[in-house]
C-alpha cells in the first residue's frame, strides 16, 4: 500500500501560493497584533447616523477592519486544510476566530442603531455625500430586516440563547454521526463489512442486488428503531423555527427562510409545479435502467445501481485534466480562458493529497486573495468534473471581486452552485463531443442522469416535504413520527411512479437527510442546477447575448437581489422555462443514452 506523503514532501508548483496574502507567518502575526487594536475602535462609532460624513467614516472603518480581519482568517484556514495536524495553524485559527468573536459581540449595537431611525435619513445621507452611493444596496438591505428586528433587549435574549435554539440539530448530529451504528453486511466479495453512512451509497450502486438490498434493509432497520427519538428533535427543530418566524413577525418559517436572498415563496412553489407536471422523464429513466439490470421488478434499492462501469477513465494526470477543462470552457470565450489560466499560473489550487489534508474540494478566498481551490486529485473522472466545477466556483468569485468594492462583492448561496454546474456540465458536453469510446460515453451520461435525478427530482421531492410538514404544523396540526413517515412514503409514490415497487422502509429516509434541519435549504440545489441548463441551453444555441449575459452575471458579485442578478443572465426564476429547461436536458440526455445502448 502506497504511503501517505507528508505535507513537506509535496513539490511546491503542486500547492497553493499562500505567500500571495502573506510573505511569512511573522507579517501575519504582525497584523494580528493591529487587529486586536482596530477591533477595540468600534466603540469609538456608536454616534455613527449623527452626519453623513460620519457615516462614510464608520462604513469605510468596518470595511477595512473586516477586510484585515478575513485576510488574516483566510491564511490560517487555508494553512490548516492542508495540513491540520500542523498545531501552529491550528492555534492561528483558534486566534483569529477568537477576534472575530470579540468583533461580533462589540458590533452587536450596529443594527439596532441602524434601524432605530428611518430610512429617509439615509436617503438624505446618500443625497448630500455621493461617496455613500455605493452602500447604498447595503444599506437599503438592512432596512429590509426593520420590521423584523426587535428591540435591544430581545434580541440580547435570543442571542444568548442561539447554542440552545439549534439543541435539535446539534443532537441529532451527535445521534447520527456518533452513536447510529448500523452493523454488518456482506460486500461483492462475500467479505463482512460494517454498513456506515460513507459506504452506504457506494452498496446501493453495487453490480449485486443482494449487496444493495441488504444495505438498505440494514440501513433502515435501524432508523426505525430510533423513529421517535429522530422525529423529536425534528418537530422540535421544526416548532424552534416556527416560534422564531412569529416573534420575528413573519408570516411563516418558509418566508423567515427565503428572507435573506429575498426569494418570494412563489419561486419555491414554480419549482415544486413544474417538476410535478413533469415526472414522466423521469419514469422513463426508471424504466430504461430497470431493462438495462435486467430485472423483473424495480425496487428503491435498485435505482442507484450503475448501468455501466469503465476503469480507464480513471485514470487522468493533472495536466490533462487541466487541458480537457480549458477546452470545455473554450466556448465561454478567450478573456474567460485567459483568467482562468490564472488558476494554474498564479498556483490558487491545492492538488493533492498528503497526510493531515481535509478531504474533499472547495473554493474558499474573499476580496484580497485568490479564490483558493482545495483538491484531492487521483485521477478519476469524478476528480476532472471537480476541478471544473469549483474552477468555475473561483472564478465567479473572482470576477465578483474584480469588478466590485468590497461591500457590494460577496454573492448569495442562491446563486452559488449556478457558475459551478455551468463548468460542470461544459466539461462533460466537451467529453461526450471529444470521447470516441460508447461505455465511457455512457459511463458520462449515467453520470449527469443521476445529478439531474438527484438534484431536480429528489431535491424538489424534499423541498415538497419540507414545505408539507411545516404546513401542517403551522395550521396546528400535531406532528408525530407516523405522519412524518406517511408524508414521506407518499411524496415516493409520487416521484417513483407505479412501475417501481416503493418498499415499506422508505418512509425512514426522512430520519438520515441532515439538509432538513437547514431550514427550506435543498430547493436551492434544484434551482442553481435549472439555471445553469438554461445558460447554457443560451450559450450552445447561440441564443442572442446569452455568452455576454452570463459574463456580466459573473461579475454582479452581490451588488443586487440574487433573482435580479439570474435575470442579468437572462434567466427568470419565477418562470417555469427555466426548470421546464432542465427537464429538457434530462430527456435529450435520457434519449441519447437510449441512442447509444441501442447501437450495438
Amino acid at each position: 500500500m502506497e504511503k501517505q506523503k507528508l505535507r513537506s514532501e509535496i513539490s511546491d508548483e503542486y500547492k497553493w501560493d499562500l505567500t500571495a496574502i502573506y510573505k511569512t507567518n511573522d507579517d501575519w502575526h504582525k497584523d494580528l497584533e493591529k487587529a486586536k487594536k482596530e477591533v477595540k475602535k468600534i466603540n469609538n462609532y456608536h454616534n455613527f447616523l449623527d452626519s453623513a460624513t460620519n457615516l462614510l467614516e464608520f462604513l469605510e472603518f468596518t470595511n477595512q477592519l473586516e477586510r484585515l480581519l478575513n485576510k488574516l482568517y483566510y491564511y490560517a484556514h487555508l494553512n490548516y486544510d492542508t495540513d491540520t495536524t500542523n498545531t501552529k495553524y491550528q492555534e492561528m485559527t483558534t486566534l483569529i476566530t477568537d477576534i472575530m468573536t470579540e468583533y461580533s459581540e462589540l458590533s452587536a449595537f450596529i443594527i439596532p442603531t441602524f434601524i432605530s431611525k428611518d430610512y429617509s435619513l439615509i436617503e438624505k445621507y446618500i443625497k448630500d455625500l455621493k461617496e455613500l452611493k455605493d452602500y447604498e444596496y447595503n444599506l437599503k438591505n438592512i432596512y429590509r430586516y426593520k420590521e423584523h428586528t426587535l428591540d435591544e433587549k430581545t434580541e440580547k435574549i435570543i442571542s444568548t440563547l442561539s447554542n440552545t435554539i439549534s439543541n435539535a440539530a446539534n443532537i441529532y448530529e451527535v445521534l447520527s454521526d456518533s452513536d447510529l451504528t448500523f452493523g454488518i453486511i456482506k460486500d461483492e466479495n462475500g467479505n463482512d463489512v460494517e454498513l456506515t453512512h460513507s459506504n452506504y451509497v457506494t452498496y446501493l450502486q453495487s453490480s449485486n442486488r443482494d449487496v444493495r438490498k441488504n444495505a438498505f434493509n440494514l440501513m433502515y432497520d435501524k432508523y426505525a428503531e430510533f423513529k421517535n427519538t429522530i422525529a423529536a428533535t425534528y418537530i422540535g427543530d421544526i416548532d424552534t423555527n416556527i416560534a422564531l418566524a412569529k416573534i420575528r413577525n413573519y408570516p411563516s418559517a418558509r418566508e423567515a427562510s427565503l428572507f435573506d436572498d429575498n426569494v418570494d415563496t412563489k419561486i419555491y412553489d414554480n419549482l415544486i409545479t413544474t417538476v410535478s407536471n413533469n415526472l414522466e422523464p423521469l419514469f422513463e429513466y426508471y424504466n430504461l435502467k430497470k431493462q438495462i439490470l435486467n430485472l423483473d421488478e424495480m425496487h428503491l434499492y435498485d435505482i442507484y445501481a450503475d448501468i455501466v462501469e469503465v476503469k480507464d477513465l480513471n485514470s487522468f494526470t493533472f495536466d490533462e485534466a487541466k487541458n480537457m477543462v480549458v477546452e470545455a470552457l473554450n466556448v465561454l470565450g478567450d478573456d474567460y480562458i485567459n483568467d482562468l489560466k490564472k488558476a494554474f499560473d498564479q498556483r490558487w489550487i491545492d492538488i493533492y493529497n498528503n497526510k493531515g489534508k481535509r478531504s474533499g474540494a472547495y473554493s474558499s478566498g474573499f476580496y484580497d486573495t485568490y479564490p483558493y481551490v482545495l483538491l484531492n486529485f487521483e485521477g478519476k473522472l469524478d476528480d476532472v468534473s471537480t476541478l471544473a466545477h469549483e474552477l468555475g466556483h473561483s472564478m465567479h468569485t473572482y470576477y465578483s471581486c474584480k469588478n466590485n468594492s468590497f461591500q457590494n462583492s460577496n454573492y448569495k448561496i442562491f446563486v452559488a452552485e449556478v457558475a459551478s454546474t455551468v463548468n460542470e456540465l461544459l466539461l462533460a458536453k466537451y467529453l461526450l463531443k471529444t470521447l470516441d469510446d460508447k461505455d465511457s460515453k455512457l459511463y458520462i451520461l449515467n453520470q449527469l442522469l443521476d445529478l439531474f435525478k438527484g438534484t431536480i427530482y429528489r431535491q424538489t421531492m424534499f423541498a415538497e416535504f419540507e414545505r408539507n410538514i411545516y404546513q401542517k404544523r403551522e395550521e396546528k396540526q400535531a406532528l408525530t413520527n407516523e405522519i412524518l413517515c406517511d408524508e414521506y412514503y407518499k411524496l415516493n409514490k409520487k416521484y417513483f411512479g407505479n412501475d417501481i415497487i416503493i418498499d415499506d422502509k422508505i418512509k425512514y429516509e426522512w430520519e438520515r437527510i441532515p439538509h432538513f434541519y437547514y431550514d427550506f435549504y435543498v430547493y436551492k440545489y434544484a434551482t442553481g442546477l435549472s439555471s445553469a441548463c438554461y445558460i447554457i441551453d443560451g450559450i450552445l444555441n447561440n441564443r442572442e447575448n446569452a455568452l455576454e449575459n452570463y459574463l456580466k452575471f459573473l461579475k454582479t458579485g452581490g451588488s443586487m437581489d440574487p433573482v435580479d442578478e439570474l435575470k442579468i443572465a437572462g434567466v427568470d426564476i419565477e418562470k417555469p422555462e427555466v426548470i421546464e429547461s432542465a427537464i429538457k436536458m434530462f430527456k435529450d440526455i435520457l434519449e441519447e443514452t437510449k441512442e447509444l445502448l441501442g447501437s450495438e
